[in-house]
């Protein structure tokens, strides 16, 4: 499931820049992004809980520590990249 979400937030940013580099509204698409990044998220710590809950120890020793750097750089990318174009906005303003 995770990697559906993931998918769709990877679309769904890069569909907020597009957006903004051709002059349209983009508000929603940024929201979106971020939205899909939480639930992604949300799947991933629902997959460590099914594990701690089977009792799966080996695979939470192989997979929790990569993972948690994972989505630390996947997470703080994708606010990034979703709040570029306000960013830029503002900037252009002054």
């Amino acid at each position: 499931m995770w990697v559906i979400l993931v998918g769709i937030a990877i679309v769904i940013t890069f569909l907020n820049l597009y957006l903004y580099s051709i002059g349209k509204d983009y508000k929603l698409a940024m929201a979106l992004g971020l939205s899909f990044t939480t639930l992604t998220l949300c799947a991933e710590y629902s997959l460590v809980s099914d594990w701690v809950d089977a009792e799966d120890w080996s695979a939470l020793m192989d997979v929790v520590p990569g993972m948690e750097r994972a989505l630390w750089f996947l997470t703080i990318a994708s606010i990034l990249l979703n709040i570029t174009p306000i960013l830029l906005e503002r900037k252009r303003k002054r």
